[in-house]
């Protein structure tokens, strides 16, 4: 029924599994030196380079790399920035001049938006239209429209709110004494006298 494998063949097959194994690699080893022939180059010249020099040459050029590296490591630190200039794109102060140009270096308080801060003209006048502001007059009761344009103390607001309501109630039209009535003259009044006069049976 089990034949025996001959010991001759057996030992052929895992020779042959073996071989294939080391030319398999073999070919990754020479596959890696292809990749890597230009980094063991420039390994090899840096070196050559290396051993040419002095004594004194390669103490500077420690001294150098040392410094290199303190120098990277300001890099990831946190930049010096002694007027607290706000940051650029590139995470580093804006310069000075451009801190200046901008208005940066004024700041507006707005009590109606809880005494918040602003810096430059450009955010003050934003802030107007911005929802911080709109909430402090809304709480205060005052509509948030353009007549309170660069008003940030809540006294000024309320008194040019109720200075607008008084502007608005004198303004608003009163039908007992600005309607007017004709009579068949031709002589216009105001309803009161018309009325008063039509009672008295003048007209």
């Amino acid at each position: 029924m089990f034949t025996k494998s001959k010991p001759g063949r057996a030992g052929k097959s895992k020779d042959t599994e073996r071989q294939k194994e080391i030319a398999n690699l073999e070919a990754q080893v020479y596959r890696f030196a292809e990749v890597l022939s230009e980094q063991r180059a420039s390994t090899r010249d840096n070196v050559q380079r290396k051993q040419a020099r002095t004594g004194e040459e390669r103490e500077d050029s420690d001294d150098e790399h040392f410094e290199g590296d303190d120098d990277d490591d300001d890099d990831d630190d946190i930049p010096y920035n002694p007027k607290n200039l706000p940051l650029g794109w590139d995470g580093k102060p804006i310069p000075y001049w451009l801190y200046k140009l901008h208005g940066l270096n004024i700041s507006y308080t707005c009590e109606i938006c809880g005494n918040f801060t602003y810096k430059g003209p450009k955010a003050f006048q934003r802030h107007f239209a911005e929802w911080r502001h709109a909430h402090g007059m809304r709480c205060l009761q005052i509509p948030n429209t353009a007549h309170f344009a660069n008003v940030t103390l809540i006294e000024d607001a309320l008194a040019l709110w109720s200075k607008i309501k008084s502007t608005k109630e004198s303004d608003r039209w009163r039908p007992e004494t600005e309607e007017e009535y004709e009579d068949s003259s031709g002589n216009v009044f105001n309803k009161k006298t018309y009325e008063l006069l039509k009672r008295q049976g003048v007209l």
